[in-house]
């Protein structure tokens, strides 16, 4: 393909593929060709003008709603979900990704405060949202599950491509961030944006109309549309699309559909390799693995299992970050990014000093060196926030875009995570960041997940608690968590945590981003929960038993 430009609009590759007769889309049993899913896109667009007009009307009875075109889908991953998406896409509306893990108060604020003035749901939705108060009239609330949703599908008539080009500034999504440290935002996405990144994943990795892309991550996640159906629509590839994650499908689906291209977050890569691995595991199709947030461990045994290469990126739903893994990254690194973002204090606003470690990997300036990933010629990237000027304006100070992520980088720019801006502990008038703690941790063959939060000492600053989940069937037991620690060389002075937790489930996000600020920090025993404690300065661990 030539060269990515600014101008490209996701309408314009959407528009494109009117015409095609290749494999577009597998969803259950079922094929679409390109022809086909560009016109049932354009027949939800028809619905979209019909209700919600050029955004101009008086918004009065039945006619067309005031105020921005945004549209709010509560749909599972399906053949309908990619339908109205690419149909809002194509008429130049806005699409909201309405989270099915969100409830009650939070729910209708999401839908309100974005301006939704349709909601289209399925059955996965209709009773979450009965009863929840919000500002879009029931006559603009489809339930795609009903008879009378696929009457009016059948007598409406695909709206014609636009004649003049959507803009492309134009918003096409509202991104809602993870809300892993406090409510969630909603990242302005434009069409020129979700053009560029089309054509820059598919100049990046090599992806041609040939390549068939698994999408298993929920649609409402930035994930799924970025990483695995925009470059999809911009090459004419096939999608492999499901309506929920399953490990135990995932390798016959690869071999069914000659599937490529495989894009995730978080955990899938674990959840896989969990399945029993047989010898002709690498006899599939795949290439490309590509997400973010997999364990080190998994990305390495996931690319020897598999035959595949796995790219495992750092990135925000923003755009201004971008931190890539070469394969002469450290063990433990993020990677390098391009020229201009680094890592500064925030308050003396200079870059920190390259992180020093000694012969046993341990970091030996770690509260000099720490500081908040920052893109100092990014700005123009950064498309803002709907209707949150307070955010705005701490994501852009001093004309740099500030990631809220904590790094620190090495003398050849390797940076490595150190959790968000509020992922500090002050442990013996030490500052230090949890993130580095939990990768230790993860090393432990026990613990499926670890989160690494503060409580109050009593005397002053704080101690460290680790809070883990279990791999199944494993016990944690405090000899060999002890000896463990004991082996880490690179392990912190005060890194070796007072107290480990074990809980059922840490609180995730639905891509499976540990939410720090819903981990239970209590430390007494209850219900059967083990609790270990430090015995005084050591390394020795025993249970921790109720009070009497």
């Amino acid at each position: 393909m030539g060269p990515v430009s600014d101008e490209t609009t996701f309408a314009a590759l959407i528009a494109a593929r009117a015409d095609d007769e290749h494999a577009a889309l597998w969803f259950e049993e079922r094929c679409w060709t390109w022809r086909e899913v560009v016109t049932e896109a354009s027949r939800r667009a028809a619905i979209i003008e019909a209700e919600l007009g050029d955004g101009l009307g008086d918004g009065l009875g039945d006619g067309p709603a005031q105020g921005p075109r945004h549209v709010g889908l509560g749909l599972a991953n399906s053949a309908e979900h990619l339908f109205w998406w690419l149909g809002a896409a194509v008429c130049g509306a806005a699409v909201v990704g309405i989270n099915p893990t969100r409830r009650g108060a939070e729910l209708a604020r999401d839908i309100t405060f974005t301006g939704c003035r349709m909601l289209v749901l399925d059955d996965s939705l209709v009773d979450v949202l009965a009863g929840v108060e919000h500002d879009v009239p029931e006559h603009r609330v489809l339930h795609v599950d009903t008879s009378a949703y696929a009457e009016r599908l059948a007598r409406t008539h695909p709206a014609p491509l636009p004649a003049e080009p959507v803009d492309p500034a134009a918003v096409l999504s509202l991104i809602f961030t993870s809300g892993t440290t406090s409510a969630p935002k909603a990242v302005i996405c434009t069409q020129r944006r979700m053009g560029r990144i089309a054509e820059q994943q598919v100049e990046r990795r090599g992806l041609t109309a040939d390549d068939t892309f698994y999408v298993v991550m929920p649609m409402f996640h930035s994930n799924a549309i970025m990483a695995g159906i925009a470059p999809a629509v911009c090459t004419g590839g096939t999608i492999v699309l499901r309506s929920r994650f399953s490990a135990s499908a995932w390798l016959p689906d690869v071999r069914r559909h000659g599937v490529t291209f495989f894009n995730y977050v978080g955990k899938p890569l674990n959840f896989i390799l969990a399945t029993p691995e047989r010898p002709d595991d690498a006899d599939n199709p795949l290439r490309i693995a590509f997400g973010n947030e997999a364990a080190e461990r998994d990305i390495a045994e996931f690319a020897r299992r598999f035959g595949c290469t796995v790219i495992d990126s750092f990135g925000s739903s923003e755009g201004e970050i971008r931190i890539l893994r070469t394969p002469d990254t450290p063990t433990g690194s993020l990677g390098r990014a391009p020229e201009g973002t680094v890592v500064v204090d925030p308050e003396t606003l200079e870059e920190c000093p390259p992180a020093r470690f000694d012969a046993d990997g341990r970091l030996l300036n770690a509260e000099e060196a720490t500081g908040e990933i920052v893109n100092k010629t990014g700005a123009a990237l950064f498309e803002g926030y709907w209707d949150n000027p307070e955010a705005d304006a701490a994501r852009l100070r001093h004309g740099w875009v500030w990631s809220g992520d904590l790094a620190y980088r090495d003398a050849e720019g390797f940076f490595y995570f150190a959790g968000r801006t509020g992922d500090w502990l002050r442990v013996d008038g030490e500052n230090i960041a949890t993130a580095p703690i939990e990768r230790l941790l993860m090393r432990f063959p026990a613990f499926a997940g670890v989160a690494v939060v503060a409580v109050p000492d009593d005397t002053a600053g704080d101690q460290v608690l680790a809070v883990v989940e279990l791999v199944d069937g494993r016990d944690l037991e405090p000899g060999s968590f002890g000896d463990f620690l004991a082996a880490q060389p690179d392990l912190g002075t005060k890194w070796a945590p007072r107290w480990v937790k074990v809980v059922d489930a840490l609180p995730r996000t639905p891509s499976n981003k540990i939410v720090k600020r819903a981990v239970d920090t209590a430390v007494h025993p209850h219900a059967g929960r083990t609790v270990l404690a430090r015995e005084g300065s050591s390394l020795n661990y025993a249970p921790l038993r109720p009070a009497p």
